[in-house]
């Protein structure tokens, strides 16, 4: 059996309910005397949170993700939503949405460091980080739980291939943490430049993991790669261990599967939204949904940790995709359109080739506008700045885009 990160992780089904019971009446009574959003989701479902119970939850309604923007732009800055006051953060993040998200003065306050472990990374290996630092909150979430673990960090971000290839050549490098198609792209440039590296394990999450591209990462470059699943708001939800029969769901989270038409939970097999309740105090999101589709795993497993497991990631449920690890939202592109008068409808098509993700924008014009011979290129920085994507841009005639075509198509297979 495999090591575990604490005794936790082994605990019964019986343990492990009567913990997050505790702990989640506790939370919520505390947050509903100062958090005015989370007293107002407690009261609409009629819920007294000293008496919370695990089938009370389900009875409150769903908080969508896409919502949070809009009610963070109410109550500015987290829509009433944090149980502590501003002062006492360590961090305030923009994420994609835009949404902020806030970080607790807390050791592996995201709580990655028992993923990271199951990935097989230990004590002392020095680990590239090339998750974003900037205004995102995926860089200092794995640089905190590294620290938890006594791991050294070089923390390069995403992008610079050419570097990054010579940091791997010059440094004892033993870990990588970042998306799966970046990993690929570092080390195909490695071999390319007959550049060595010393890469053992890599801990993947922000993309779906194909196991055709773990395949080939194990296989052709040698390096064993787990992935986890967590998103800016919740931290780590769940990871992958040894036996790879899906990912254990943490403690500090609750999670439910919800068919997205009927709102009832789904058995094991069955795909339905991923909800979360968060055990934090800092920010006890309560029935929170993620927009992301997955299915119950059945059975113990082999690793010895008892835990609820997720059998995988499957796709999106709604409007927002992700892309290079990064959500793409629809109400992210309008705003970033305003500022091209000439543009009457847009069409972001997102696809995947040899492992790495593609997008490509169709702006159709105004009837009767003419378009500066520089559109493309400004919509190109445009997309760039505002949404942190850099994609193709295919400017087309007036009435190529249907009035009731989505604003986002998502064509990708995964296999």
């Amino acid at each position: 059996m495999d090591e575990v990160w604490d005794p936790s992780e082994r605990w019964s089904d019986e343990r492990r309910a009567a913990w997050q019971t505790e702990w989640l009446r506790k939370i919520l009574t505390a947050a509903a005397r100062v958090a005015p959003a989370i007293r107002d989701h407690l009261t609409a479902g009629g819920i007294d949170p000293a008496r919370l119970s695990f089938d009370a939850l389900s009875a409150l309604p769903v908080l969508r993700k896409d919502a949070l923007p809009g009610r963070q732009r109410e109550t500015l800055p987290f829509g009433g939503w944090v149980g502590v006051p501003v002062g006492q953060l360590a961090r305030v993040f923009r994420s994609p949405g835009p949404i902020f998200d806030p970080e607790a003065r807390q050791d592996d306050y995201w709580h990655f460091a028992p993923a990271l472990y199951a990935a097989g990374i230990r004590q002392g290996d020095l680990t590239l980080n090339t998750l974003s630092y900037h205004l995102t909150p995926a860089g200092h979430m794995m640089d905190a739980a590294l620290q938890a673990m006594a791991c050294p960090v070089v923390p390069a971000g995403p992008g610079n291939t050419d570097t990054q290839v010579r940091l791997l050549a010059e440094l004892p490098i033993a870990a990588y943490i970042g998306t799966p198609s970046f990993l690929l792209t570092l080390l195909e440039a490695a071999k390319q430049a007959g550049s060595p590296h010393g890469l053992r394990v890599g801990f993947v999450i922000a993309e779906i993991l194909p196991e055709s591209l773990r395949g080939r990462l194990e296989t052709e470059f040698g390096v064993r790669v787990s992935q986890g699943y967590g998103t800016a708001d919740l931290g780590s939800i769940a990871f992958e261990c040894s036996a790879r029969a899906g990912m254990h769901v943490q403690k500090e989270v609750i999670v439910d599967l919800i068919d997205p038409e009927t709102g009832e939970r789904c058995g094991p097999g069955v795909a339905g939204e991923v909800v979360v309740t968060a055990l934090n105090p800092t920010y006890p999101l309560v029935r929170f949904g993620t927009g992301d589709l997955a299915a119950w795993a059945d059975g113990p497993c082999a690793c010895g940790r008892t835990s609820a497991r997720l059998a995988r990631i499957l796709g999106r449920v709604g409007d927002a995709v992700k892309v290079r690890g990064m959500f793409l939202h629809p109400a992210e592109v309008d705003l970033a359109m305003t500022r091209h008068p000439e543009v009457a409808r847009y069409q972001v098509i997102v696809t995947r080739a040899e492992h790495a993700d593609a997008m490509l924008l169709r702006a159709e014009l105004r009837p009767g506008v003419a378009a500066p011979p520089d559109l493309a290129a400004q919509i190109t920085k445009t997309l760039a700045e505002m949404v942190r994507l850099r994609g193709e841009v295919d400017i087309v005639p007036s009435g190529t885009i249907a009035p009731d075509a989505k604003k986002i198509i998502d064509q990708r297979t995964w296999t």
